[in-house]
């Protein structure tokens, strides 16, 4: 099969021939009918996240936001058959850990990132093989198109849990999002839906206009503002009952937690890059005198993800609104060199892999 291998990190990914896997006992394989280029994948081309155990490998295949159909299945597996069509989390479970066995497999024990770690070859290829298969898929509705669902392997529903579950995001609450990439649009989306309004932040004009057309209120220009925690203020006349971190730089982390009112919840969705290496100084004394929450949102289970497919049915959400173009897997390296400039917008999808 075709698959683009991570050679030199910052470097063109090689396009080659590999073996074709075969399924575990517990395992299965999906054959890619879509796959998300997301940030992250940026982070592991670049050679980051070494200091939390996720820089892949060299001659690892990149990719974690597959959709596609499965064409074989081990022995073991009870609850995936040939021919479903999946969609698959990136951060796999084992199913047996304890944090598995009480509904949070998202943050498993011992989580095998999809795309970032050997045991888990990605999806920047023909045919993935997704391992604990009864607990790493979820089988996507009738009639859906695996393009719009590519975005719930992690930027979708990373947003999503981040707003649904960890934060008590509300109708008529104020929602501000600094950072309109793939991830921060998706929450832009996703915290309208919810009944929120949404203050938009980011650096470029068009970014924010496509914020608004996903349901932003009001827009912040970050690179305009002299006081980007105090514009956003401004624009809300107080501050917000929940600020997302969705780019995940000290600068981004603190406008977040800076924007947000007395007794506020700052969410952390974005990972950081080598300059901060996991480790950014916050407001500690105000955060303790204003009693402001500060939240991690890491994927989310796949138990859950019905309550999307749900408000999808209703017409109230539609991942398909974030995706921005599709590509074919020739064009990886090119998608990935245009996130070093943050020159993509939305959600760009693999479509075309042979």
């Amino acid at each position: 099969m075709r698959a683009a291998l991570l050679e030199e990190y910052g470097e063109p990914l090689s396009i080659e021939d590999v073996d074709a896997p075969d399924p575990a006992t517990d395992g299965v394989v999906v054959e890619m009918e879509a796959c998300g280029i997301c940030r992250s994948d940026w982070h592991g081309w670049q050679g980051d996240w070494d200091w939390v155990g996720a820089k892949p490998p060299k001659g690892h295949i990149l990719g974690h936001e597959p959709a596609g159909r499965v064409t074989a299945v081990g022995e073991e597996v009870e609850h995936v058959s040939e021919g479903d069509q999946v969609a698959v989390p990136f951060n796999l479970g084992d199913g047996t850990c304890y944090e598995c066995q009480h509904g949070r497999s998202n943050i498993c024990e011992n989580v095998v990132p999809l795309g970032f770690a050997e045991p888990a070859p990605g999806a920047f290829a023909e045919e993935l093989h997704v391992p604990v298969a009864d607990q790493n898929t979820v089988t996507l509705p009738d009639g859906v198109d695996a393009v719009d669902m590519a975005g719930l392997g992690c930027r979708f529903m990373t947003a999503f849990h981040g707003l649904a579950h960890r934060a008590d995001v509300g109708g008529g609450d104020w929602v501000a999002i600094h950072g309109c990439g793939g991830v921060g649009l998706s929450a832009v989306h996703i915290a309208d839906a919810l009944g929120a309004n949404v203050v938009a932040v980011d650096l470029t004009d068009e970014k924010l206009e496509r914020a608004r057309d996903l349901g932003a209120d009001e827009v912040v220009n970050a690179a305009d503002a002299e006081n980007t925690p105090g514009e956003v203020q401004a624009a809300i006349g107080r501050g917000a009952d929940v600020s997302v971190d969705a780019l995940g730089i000290a600068e981004t982390c603190r406008n977040s937690v800076l924007s947000l009112k007395r007794r506020g919840q700052h969410v952390q969705i974005g990972l950081t890059t080598q300059e901060e290496e996991g480790m950014v100084s916050v407001p500690t004394d105000l955060m303790t005198m204003q009693e402001i929450e500060f939240i991690g949102s890491f994927g989310m289970q796949p138990t859950r993800y019905d309550e999307i497919f749900r408000m999808v049915e209703r017409g109230r959400l539609d991942p398909s609104r974030v995706v921005s173009e599709t590509v074919a897997l020739d064009d990886v390296s090119d998608r990935l060199e245009a996130m070093s400039d943050f020159e993509t917008m939305g959600i760009p999808v693999i479509n075309e892999f042979a």
